[in-house]
C-alpha cells in the first residue's frame, strides 16, 4: 500500500504511515531519499540540489553509496520546505541559523495547522486540555476524519519536535496515551457489522499511533475491526484468524529493519491462514520488501471490503 504523507492526507489503504518520524523507536534508523521526498513533499533533484547549493544538510553515505538521512534532517527539511511554500527563497533560508530558521517554520506550520492547541498542549504537560481538545474535536469530527484531520498531523508535528530535540519524551509519552487511547475507544465503540479485519503490528513494533488511526479509517470504509495490539507474535495472530476466521488480516512494520527481523516468519505466514482469508501488510517497512511479500502471498492494499455475509 503506498504511503505518502507529506501533504497530510492520508488514503484509506495506508497502513502506518510514512510521516511519522516515531520518539520511542529502538534504535536510531535511516531514511533513504526516495523515503524523504515522500516525507517531505520535496522531489528527490530538489533534495539533491539544496544538499549540492546550499549544503542544507549533509545525509551520510551508507556502503551502496545511497544517502542516509537521519530523523533530525528529515524534520528540518521539512521546515525548509514549509518556509519555501510559504514564498521564501531557498537561497536565503539556508544561510540562516538553524534555530532561527526552525521557529519561523514552527510559527508558519501553527498559522495553518489545525493541531497547533494540541502542541501547545502536550509541551505543557496540559492533559486536561488535551483531553478537552481531543474530545471536542472527536465530536465535530467523528473517528475517520478526526484520524486523518488530527491524529496523523499531530504525530507528525509531535515527530519532528522529538527529532529536533524540542520536545522531551515524557511530552510525547502524554501524548501518546492519550490518543492512542481514543482511537482504542473508537474501533471498541463501532456497530458489529461488516466483514470482519483483525490487525497488528509485528514483533518488536511499539508504534500505535498510524496504524490505530488507519484501522479508524478502514472501520469507516466497512469493515469491522478487531485490533489485537502491537509487538505480537505472528503464530499468534495466525491463531487468532483459526478461531475468528475474518475476511482478511492486516499487519504493519514501521522500519525495514523490523520487517527484515521478521522476514523468514513472513514468508510462511499467508500459508499457514485458513483459506479465503486475505493477508495484507503495510508501513513503511513493508514498502522496503513489497516485491518479496507479493510473491508470498501478501496484499499491499485493504481497500474497501467486498459485501459479504458476516460468519
Amino acid at each position: 500500500m503506498k504511503t505518502v504523507y507529506a501533504s497530510g492526507v492520508q488514503p484509506l489503504t495506508t497502513i502506518n504511515p510514512a510521516g511519522i518520524l516515531s520518539p520511542v523507536s529502538e534504535s536510531p534508523r535511516t531514511y533513504e531519499i526516495q523515503e524523504v521526498a515522500e516525507l517531505t513533499g520535496l522531489s528527490t533533484a530538489r533534495l539533491r540540489a539544496w544538499e549540492r547549493r546550499y549544503d542544507v544538510v549533509r545525509p551520510e553515505r551508507q556502503e551502496n553509496g545511497y544517502r542516509a538521512y537521519t530523523a533530525a534532517q528529515v524534520a528540518l527539511l521539512r521546515a525548509f520546505g514549509r518556509l519555501v511554500r510559504a514564498g521564501e527563497r531557498i537561497g536565503d533560508i539556508a544561510a540562516q541559523p538553524r534555530d532561527e530558521v526552525l521557529a519561523r517554520a514552527e510559527i508558519t506550520e501553527g498559522d495553518e495547522s489545525p493541531v497547533s492547541p494540541f502542541i501547545e498542549a502536550v509541551r505543557g504537560y496540559d492533559r486536561a486540555r488535551l483531553e478537552g481538545l481531543v474530545a471536542d474535536r472527536l465530536r465535530v469530527l467523528g473517528p475517520q476524519r478526526f484520524a486523518t484531520e488530527i491524529v496523523l498531523p499531530l504525530a507528525t508535528q509531535v515527530g519532528d519536535l522529538w527529532s529536533l530535540g524540542k520536545l522531551p519524551i515524557a511530552s510525547e509519552h502524554l501524548a501518546s496515551e492519550v490518543v492512542v487511547h481514543v482511537l482504542k475507544g473508537a474501533l471498541n465503540g463501532a456497530a458489529d457489522d461488516g466483514p470482519l479485519l483483525i490487525a497488528s503490528a509485528l514483533p518488536g513494533e511499539r508504534h500505535e499511533w498510524g496504524l490505530l488511526a488507519t484501522l479508524v479509517q478502514a472501520q469507516g470504509a466497512g469493515w469491522r475491526v478487531q485490533y489485537l495490539g502491537p509487538d505480537l507474535p505472528l503464530d499468534e495472530v495466525i491463531q487468532a484468524a483459526w478461531k475468528l476466521r475474518p475476511a482478511a488480516v492486516a499487519l504493519s512494520a514501521s522500519t525495514a529493519e523490523l520487517l527484515e527481523r521478521n522476514l523468514h516468519a513472513l514468508n510462511h505466514f499467508v500459508s499457514h491462514l485458513p483459506p479465503g482469508v486475505r493477508a495484507v501488510i503495510g508501513g513503511r517497512g513493508a514498502a522496503s520488501a513489497g516485491n518479496n511479500l507479493l510473491r508470498h502471498g501478501f496484499e499491499m492494499e485493504l481497500g474497501r471490503p467486498a459485501p459479504t455475509v458476516r460468519r
